[in-house]
């Protein structure tokens, strides 16, 4: 052989390793298998932290070449989104961000997800943006303390944009401006990657895409594939369901009704079983839930001043000031929580005021109940009129009282027939005296 022949076959051998290399390299990194979907409609709380991290747990154990978010979210806790956006950076599976339904959004803390995912996707009609501090941490800070918080969140949002891609001046007037992109305004500004009308279109588009990993690049296959909806756990469902703060605001305010009604009525038992059930799930609520303590302290301070209306004679001022305390601790619980975390109007008014009414009329059946004449016992017997059956004195006799044959005894002699009043009952004997009739008028 010839060194030119020679020469040509190395270097076609050489082309040919190549193209081997490089067709090689992609289809090791090339994902297979079926994709896991999560859906997200609420805020962002500790709970449903806790569910996108062990739906990426699951995704990496059962081998999912992807997981798909479908979020609708207000926005949420800053702490939440830092334990969510950890977990998305270490992932070694493909995280897709999915802004859907039209009409959905990813607001406050869900922007943070969209510049943190591999792919960023948004339905048509949904939009994001607003990751102001003040609707990440709730309350209002001083404002030097809100310029240290604004300006880590902006350095956090704009190293997220950086490392995949994407547009930092729109991260950076997000968290400072408070700035919203629509869906087609997004895909201008390089903040998401694609549009997609529903899942459907979204892995078709997804098919082929490239997705750059911390150590390879994931050729996703998405064509045909199998969807699989991600399933929570019997803990996580309820977990989300006590997160929510209206079921969080009426498992309190029914574990203080019961617990309320027991004590001013003895041995119901249920309502104050009930009432301790509900209130101890609801505390456990509240731990999970950012609240307002002094609110949460105003609410049982009007519990106590209802029951208090009960033993004190305050003509109401007692029942009026629980009402008050009531009213503000409901407002204050949840008040100054970011969006998504606090109590509509519509939600608290109602129950509110139907708590108070409970409240106030089980306070006035109890009041009138304690203060109404006794018509029963030894109390019940003391003035009572009856009639002697046989003579009575101090050595004793019968009376006919309330239908009933009574022992009684008298400090003098009253003869038989005479009416009598019970001025005294120790045991089963009575002490009377006689009924004198009153002098008619003019004599």
């Amino acid at each position: 052989m010839s060194f030119q022949v020679k020469q040509r076959f190395w270097k076609i051998l050489l082309v040919i390793l190549g193209l081997g290399v490089f067709w090689i390299h992609p289809v090791r990194g090339q994902a297979a298998g079926p994709v896991l979907l999560v859906q997200l409609d609420d805020a962002i709380t500790p709970a449903s932290a806790a569910m996108l991290i062990n739906s990426l747990r699951e995704a990496r154990r059962q081998g999912f070449q992807a997981v798909i978010w479908e979020i609708d979210t207000p926005g949420g806790l800053v702490e939440s989104t830092r334990k969510i956006v950890k977990a998305m950076l270490a992932s070694p599976v493909p995280i897709i961000v999915y802004v859907a339904p039209p009409g959905a959004r990813a607001a406050s803390a869900g922007t943070f997800l969209v510049l943190a995912s591999h792919v960023a996707a948004m339905a048509p009609g949904t939009h994001l943006g607003a990751a102001h501090p003040i609707t990440l941490i709730g309350g209002k800070p001083d404002p030097k303390t809100l310029q240290k918080i604004e300006n880590d969140l902006v350095a956090w949002a704009k190293s997220l944009a950086h490392l995949r891609g994407r547009n930092e001046k729109f991260a950076e007037a997000a968290v400072r401006e408070s700035q919203t992109l629509t869906a087609e305004e997004a895909l201008r500004q390089r903040v998401v990657d694609l549009l997609a009308d529903n899942l459907n279109e979204l892995l078709r588009k997804l098919n082929g895409r490239r997705v750059k990993m911390e150590n390879r690049v994931v050729v996703l296959r998405t064509r045909n594939i199998s969807v699989v909806v991600y399933r929570e756990g019997l803990k996580s469902r309820i977990l989300r369901l006590l997160a929510h703060p209206q079921i969080a605001y009426f498992l309190l305010m029914l574990g203080l009704a019961g617990l309320y009604f027991e004590l001013s009525h003895p041995g119901a038992v249920f309502p104050g079983v009930l009432g301790a059930i509900c209130l101890v799930l609801a505390l456990f609520a509240l731990q999970i839930l950012p609240v307002n303590y002094a609110g949460l302290l105003l609410i049982f301070l009007a519990a106590v001043l209802y029951f208090l209306e009960i033993k004190v004679t305050s003509y109401g001022l007692l029942t009026l000031a629980a009402t008050i305390s009531l009213f503000l601790g409901s407002l204050m619980l949840f008040g100054k929580n970011p969006q998504g975390l606090r109590l509509p109007y519509g939600f608290l008014i109602p129950v509110t005021s139907a708590i108070s009414l409970f409240f106030l009329t089980i306070t006035w059946l109890a009041a009138r109940a304690l203060r109404r004449k006794p018509f029963s016992g030894r109390e019940g017997l003391l003035g009572k009129e009856g009639r002697c059956l046989t003579e009575v004195g101090p050595s004793g006799g019968q009376i006919f009282l309330e239908g009933e044959i009574w022992q009684a005894v008298a400090d003098e002699p009253i003869p038989a027939g005479s009416p009598v009043k019970v001025v005294a009952q120790k045991g089963l004997k009575v002490r009377v005296s006689p009924l004198r009739d009153e002098p008619s008028e003019g004599t």
